[in-house]
Formats: structure tokens, C-alpha cells, sequence
């Protein structure tokens, strides 16, 4: 039965009245979504407001769609209540912000948004010459106890300042974000960054973006990924290169240093702050840092750059006023090898450290692959079996120089051997071989075999037995009794070298100058002292000591053939230039052969090792020695007769004086002495007795208590080419 039309009306009508109802309840709806979303936005600005001096301003905000919200633009500026310079100076911008907005909440009066994206934001930090900026109430919590004041004496309060950033980082990282052409940048009067992040997102903890750096005029792109949990103060994240290795800004300009890697991975489990009314606190922070071919270059560590393939720290550290430190617990990798390492720095009022390092006994293959590249060069690939575990203890005060101390071993397992060696066959000194000579520039001069084929080449047993006996006194007491290295002169050497400010002293054993002129090249640099600690320690701890197949005898008889004794510039009959070896000494000076040579002879040629270019310096204007080398005479002949190493008789037999005969003699000038009017130098005795460290590692000279009548003051003497 078909519907009347009266039934019809009546349905159109109810229909078009639930219609109507529907329309007007959207309206109200919207109109009360809209009210409600203004509201959200004035309270989301009143806390901001409450919460920082600044003053928030929103563009208009639109729904544009059921729960997207649009806001056009934004601003943050600083109030005078942040600081009077900062007032009125724009912090932070944005074009656009949209976002996800839950209805429930929205209608409950506690607005929760969503999935954010921000497009074009710029936020721009600066600070001048005073110290005045617009960010720094950043770090300050309204109501909490002041920031304690730097104090100059102890320093500033490192754990309170990164316990502040570490705050202020977690706080401010949204749930979820998305932020495009987003723009960073601060400038003061030392640096200029600016960070263009095309893409920044933020997503349920993680993070994901690339940015281009420019910091100091070093620019990297970068790409950003991990992750940060706010409510754990723990955060995962990994920093790579995306197109190139990553240059690390600052330190060049500060350090000098060239620092980059192609990825590092920065993590951090936990921290914890104590605070401290006096000295604003204490932080401990948990966590790692992995680098991956991790660069360093410094023209005082290295020649080149030095390379770590894989390096990772797992640290405990606690940071403080004026105090930092790497606490038991702390682990580190370098590549293949494992170590403990715990540091204790202090700041002021002087510098003060404090080094303890164990490493893991590691497989003897395993070690050497592991050394960084750039240092360890001519060991790298040596094989052997057994393994190696190395231990560091060293501690210094700068108030205290003096009361510095270090000991270090590389302690060997007793099935420890060497299979192959590297770069560099350290056995070839237990045959002929062929050196080079270089000069301190890194110049090759000249090459010449170390062995019966050369005619210079001298045998020990072929020297006068005063020359090994005046060098060993002079240079290396201990060299038939240790094994490489004499730790209290290495320590004296390093205490001089610091109160100096540069490689004044070797402290280096007849060991060490072997592998350095064999092995190694004359740069002055903290890699090259290490590698030939390394180089003398396989030297003698394997082919001495266990072995069995190189002597100590051996091995003074190279020293005596190679050491460098003359001017470089000197050009023999023969063509050949330098004066090399004893053979060349003898002739140079004296116009003798090795086995002739007298005692003062030898003890003048030991005079001139640490600085054998300026061998004139040892005669004043007459051709006559020193008071000071004549002093040096006596002391060392002393020094012999004490240990055994001289008879009385020929201690008391000792000549002050040498007879230049051969071609050193034309370089050496010859005033004609005035008898009538001057005073014949007086005996050594009239000279004061000088550190017998300075005498021994530098040859330096003591300053006389009575000036030399016949010796004018003498010119200033280079310092020691070691």
C-alpha cells in the first residue's frame, strides 16, 4: 500500500527537521571547537608566559580538518624580565605550525596535540662582547636556588653547566614533531653557527634528519638518527657524514688539532646531580662514545694524520667545579684492544692530572693491527704469538712540576714471540745493513752501509776503550745493565720539557737513539717518542733478552759507526759530506784512527754528541777549550775513576786540552794571545758543578762562578738536536 501524501510531508518534514538539528549542532560544534581551540592556545600561552620571561605570540588558528589544527605563525621573544639587553629581541619563528589535535581532550580543557610539523622556524641565539644574550633564561628554573656565581679561583663548575644543557635539551624535545627548512643559529664575538635543518623529525622518541653545519667557517652535511627518552634522561644518537667524513669545528682554531670520523654514536643511560650550596654541585653522567675512523692530526703528536678504524669508551665520568674525571668502571676499545682507563683532572689553580691505564692482555697479532695508524707505522703488521698487556700510571701537578711520576710496562705473556716483524726488520742490525742520514728538516743526506764492506766501519773491539767508556758515562750508564729505557732520566727529561713549553730533552737511553736514527725520522713530535719506546722495547725484551741473537755490544758498535759528529756541510776528498761514525771523527778532528785515540780526545768527542754541528762552540777566540768543557773533563773523569772505569793514574795523567789536527783545525779561529795584558785562565775548579741531568741528556754547559779572562762570553748555543 503506497504511502499517502500526508505521510510524506510528514516524513520530509522529520527528516528535514533532523537535518536542520544536525546543521545547527555542527554549527555550535564548530563554533565551540573553534572557542575551545582560541582558549587552548590563550592557556598554552599563559604557561608559556608563566613559565619563562618572554612573550608568546600565535597567528590565527584554524581547524583544517576534523582534528588538524593550523596555526599561522608564531613568535617567542624575551621580556626585560629575562635580561634588559635581551628585551624585545626574537628568539624563535615560524611560518606555520600544524598539528593533531585530540577532540576529547580539547573539549576536557586539557588540550593534548599531535603529530607537529613546523614549517620555516628560525631560532636565533646570540650573545656580545659583555656576556649579555638572549637565551640564558633558558636555563634557569623560576623559583629554584640562583646559579652559583664562577668562581675564578677554582674555576667554572663544569657539572652544573652540562647538568643545565642536559635539562634544558630534554625538556624541550617534543613527542612528536616534524620540522621543515628549520634554521639555527648563534653568533658572539668568538664563534658563528648556523645549523639548516631541511628535515627534523621527532616520532614516538626517535629522531631522524640531515642539516647542514657552518661552524666557525667548517661546514659538514650531516644526517642525524636514534633516539631520546625525556622521562629516563637517557638518549641514543648517531652523527654521520653523508656525503664526506665529518670535520670537527673548534679545535683547529683552538687546539691547532684536525679532528674528523665518518660516524660517531654519542650515549647516555642515566646522570645524576648532587647539588651543593658552595660549589654548585656535583654530576655524574653513565654512558658511550663510538667513533668510527676517527682522525687526529697535531704537528706535536704526529707527521701525519693519526687513525683509529674503531674506537669506543663506555664511561662512568663526574664533572665539578674546576674538576673532571673518568671513574673505575670505565672502558675503552681501541679497535681490538681493551682498557681501564681512570683520569683525574684538575683545573685550577693549577693544572693537576692524574692517569692510571690497564689494558687486557691481547693477542699479539691482535695488538699490533690494533695500533693507531699515523703513529705506529713501521711495527704495524708485525706477527708473533702469546700476548701483551700494557699498564700506565703517571701523575703531575703544574704547581709542582717536579713532582711528576710515570711508570709504564708492556708486560709479555711467557709464550711470547715475534714471527715476522713489520714495516721495519728490527733484526737487520744483527747483519750489515745500509743507513741513511737525515737532518732535522727530514732531508736525506747521505747513505752508507753499517757493516766489514764499508772501509769507515770500525768493529768495537777495533775504538779505544776510553770512547765507549766516556759515551756510556755521558750518555747511558746503565745501557749494559737495562733493558732500553732509564726511567728517572726519561722523567727528568719530561719534567724539563715541561717547564720549557717544548722537546728541549730526550732523556734517551743508547737504546733509543739507535732505533731513532736506524728506524725512525728526526721529527720532534709525542708519536714518535712513543713508537720508538715501542721499537726499543721489541728491540730488547726480544732480540737481547730472548733471543739471544743481537748484543748490547752489537748494538753500541752501530752507535758508534752512525752517530752523527761533525758538520754536515763538510765535503770530504772523496765527495762524501757529514761526519759520521767514529772512523770520521778520529780523522776529522785528530787525523788518527779510532784505536788511537787518547782520553781527552774521547772525552771531547762525548761532549759534542748532543750538539755535534756546533762543535766550534767548545774553543773560545784562541783556539783553546773552554773553561766549561774543561770543567766537563773533569767531572766525567771523576764520574770514571769512581766507577772503576779509570785508574788513578790515568785520571791524574788527564791532558784539559786537545790538538785539532785534522780538518776540524781550519774551522776553529786562532787569535794571537796578548801576555802582557791578560791573565792565564785559572784550573776548572773555579767552576760550580751543574745538574748531572742537564750535563748528561743535553750537554749543556755550566755557567761559571768566575768569568774566563781568556774567553770572551760565547754565543748563544742551539738547543740539542735530540
Amino acid at each position: 500500500m503506497q504511502l499517502s501524501i500526508v505521510a510524506k510531508k510528514r516524513i520530509l518534514y522529520v527528516l528535514g527537521g533532523l537535518a536542520a538539528v544536525l546543521v545547527l549542532a555542527l554549527i555550535v560544534f564548530l563554533w565551540k571547537r573553534q572557542q575551545l581551540l582560541n582558549y587552548a592556545l590563550g592557556e598554552v600561552k599563559t604557561r608559556v608566559e608563566r613559565k619563562y620571561p618572554v612573550t608568546l605570540t600565535l597567528g590565527r588558528a584554524r581547524f583544517t580538518g576534523l582534528k588538524t589544527v593550523e596555526i599561522a605563525g608564531m613568535s617567542l621573544v624575551p621580556t626585560a624580565a629575562a635580561s634588559p639587553q635581551a628585551a624585545g629581541d626574537t628568539l624563535f619563528t615560524a611560518r606555520r605550525l600544524q598539528a593533531g589535535l585530540s577532540l576529547r581532550s580539547l573539549f576536557a580543557g586539557r588540550p593534548v596535540f599531535s603529530d607537529v610539523q613546523v614549517d620555516r622556524a628560525n631560532l636565533t641565539a646570540h650573545k656580545d662582547a659583555s656576556g649579555a644574550n638572549n637565551f640564558d633564561f633558558l636555563f634557569k628554573k623560576k623559583g629554584a636556588a640562583p646559579v652559583v656565581p664562577r668562581d675564578t679561583a677554582q674555576g667554572r663548575n663544569y657539572g652544573l653547566l652540562l647538568n643545565q644543557v642536559l635539562e634544558a635539551t630534554f625538556q624541550s624535545v617534543p613527542g612528536e614533531a616534524d620540522f621543515r627548512q628549520f634554521v639555527v643559529s648563534y653568533a658572539s664575538p668568538r664563534h658563528q653557527i648556523l645549523l639548516d635543518m631541511p628535515r627534523l623529525r621527532f616520532e614516538d622518541g626517535e629522531v631522524n634528519g640531515q642539516l647542514t653545519a657552518t661552524v666557525d667557517s667548517v661546514v659538514n652535511e650531516l644526517g642525524v638518527s636514534g633516539t631520546v627518552e625525556p622521562g629516563d634522561d637517557a638518549l641514543n644518537l648517531q652523527l654521520f657524514g653523508v656525503k664526506s667524513s665529518v670535520q670537527v669545528p673548534y679545535v683547529a682554531r683552538r687546539f691547532g688539532a684536525l679532528v674528523s670520523f665518518d660516524t660517531i654514536r654519542v650515549q647516555l643511560t642515566g646522570k645524576e646531580f648532587v647539588a651543593d650550596d658552595k660549589t654548585g654541585g656535583q654530576l655524574t653522567v653513565r654512558g658511550s662514545v663510538a667513533a668510527r675512523n676517527f682522525s687526529l692530526f697535531h704537528k706535536r703528536l704526529a707527521s701525519e694524520d693519526i687513525v683509529i678504524r674503531q674506537g669506543e669508551l663506555d664511561f662512568v665520568a663526574t664533572l665539578g667545579r674546576g674538576t673532571a674525571s673518568l671513574d673505575p668502571g670505565t672502558r675503552a676499545m681501541l679497535n681490538q684492544i681493551v682498557v681501564h682507563p681512570e683520569i683525574a683532572v684538575r683545573l685550577k689553580p693549577r693544572l693537576a692530572v692524574s692517569l692510571k691505564v690497564d689494558s687486557e692482555p691481547t693477542a699479539v697479532n691482535a695488538f699490533f693491527n690494533s695500533l693507531p695508524t699515523g703513529i705506529f707505522d713501521v711495527v704495524a703488521g708485525t706477527q708473533g704469538t702469546g700476548t701483551l698487556a700494557y699498564h700506565l700510571a703517571a701523575s703531575v701537578d703544574m704547581a709542582q712540576v717536579d713532582s711528576l711520576k710515570l711508570s709504564s710496562s708492556l708486560v709479555p705473556s711467557k709464550d711470547f714471540s715475534i714471527t715476522r716483524f713489520g714495516k721495519e726488520d728490527l733484526s737487520m742490525i744483527e747483519r750489515e745493513f745500509p743507513f741513511t742520514a737525515y737532518n732535522d728538516k727530514g732531508d736525506s743526506l747521505r747513505t752508507f752501509t753499517v757493516g766489514p764492506s764499508n772501509p769507515d766501519f770500525t768493529p768495537y773491539a777495533e775504538v779505544s776503550s776510553f770512547l765507549p767508556a766516556v759515551i756510556q758515562t755521558t750518555e747511558d750508564p746503565q745501557f749494559f745493565r737495562h733493558h732500553g729505557f732509564m726511567e728517572k732520566a726519561f722523567v727528568s727529561a719530561a719534567i724539563a720539557d715541561i717547564k720549557e713549553r717544548r722537546f728541549a730533552r730526550g732523556g734517551s737511553t743508547l737504546s733509543m737513539q739507535l732505533v731513532k736514527n736506524v728506524f725512525l725520522s728526526r721529527e720532534k713530535t709525542i708519536g714518535r717518542k712513543a713508537e720508538e719506546m715501542l721499537l726499543v722495547w721489541l728491540l730488547e725484551n726480544w732480540l737481547v733478552a730472548r733471543t739471544h741473537t743481537l748484543t748490547k755490544e752489537r748494538m753500541f758498535e752501530i752507535y758508534l759507526n752512525i752517530v752523527e759528529w761533525g758538520p754536515t756541510a763538510y765535503k770530504w776528498p772523496s765527495g762524501k759530506r757529514g761526519v759520521y761514525g767514529v772512523r770520521e771523527a778520529a780523522l776529522f778532528y785528530y787525523a788518527k784512527q779510532p784505536s788511537e785515540l787518547n782520553l781527552g780526545e774521547c772525552l771531547y768527542l762525548a761532549s759534542i754528541i748532543p750538539k755535534p754541528k756546533y762543535y766550534r762552540e767548545s774553543f773560545n777566540v784562541y783556539g783553546e777549550l773552554r773553561g766549561s768543557t774543561r770543567w766537563f773533563f773533569r767531572f766525567i773523569a771523576d764520574i770514571m775513576q769512581d766507577k772503576g772505569l779509570l785508574t788513578p793514574a790515568q785520571r791524574n795523567n788527564l791532558n784539559y786540552s786537545v790538538s785539532l789536527q785534522g780538518p776540524a783545525s781550519k774551522y776553529i779561529v786562532r787569535a794571537v794571545r796578548d801576555t802582557t795584558r791578560t791573565v792565564q785562565p785559572g784550573d776548572t775548579a773555579q767552576f760550580a758543578p751543574l745538574n748531572l741531568i742537564d750535563l748528561l741528556n743535553t750537554g749543556a754547559q755550566p755557567a761559571p762562578t768566575v768569568p774566563d779572562a781568556s774567553a770572551p762570553a760565547p754565543a748563544p748555543t742551539p738547543p740539542a738536536p735530540r
